[in-house]
């Protein structure tokens, strides 16, 4: 019994990929990380923060500001938060601003929040 050239290719890409995709399933995350900051937990946090200071500046800042103050707030965890950045910031705003259509900037964030 002899196998074709053709054959003997089939086997050997299967076999290929059979350990690629291995080597590839090997190297991903299964769990989560200890200092993930992305959980809806540190979300939850990194919103309190950002409301906190909102307020308390009356809404007079834009996103460098807020970004500072943020970094500088007593509940803001440096360990736990070390990948936040100002990337990060527009993103929650952004989130913020999807979850409150009425609400365009942080003025108006701060101003939400006077009504309530």
């Amino acid at each position: 019994m002899e196998i074709s050239t053709s054959s003997w290719m089939m086997i050997f890409f299967i076999l290929a990929l059979i350990i690629s995709i291995w080597k590839i399933y090997a190297f991903l995350p299964n769990k989560q990380l200890v200092d993930d900051d992305r959980t809806k937990e540190q979300s939850d946090v990194l919103y309190t923060i950002m409301l906190d200071i909102i307020i308390l500046k009356e809404g007079d800042l834009d996103e460098k500001e807020l970004f500072e103050a943020m970094k500088n707030h007593a509940s803001f965890d440096k360990d736990s938060f070390w990948r936040f950045n100002l990337n990060r910031l527009n993103l929650l705003l952004s989130n913020y601003y999807l979850k409150n259509p009425n609400v365009k900037n942080i003025k108006d964030i701060y101003e939400q929040s006077q009504d309530i």
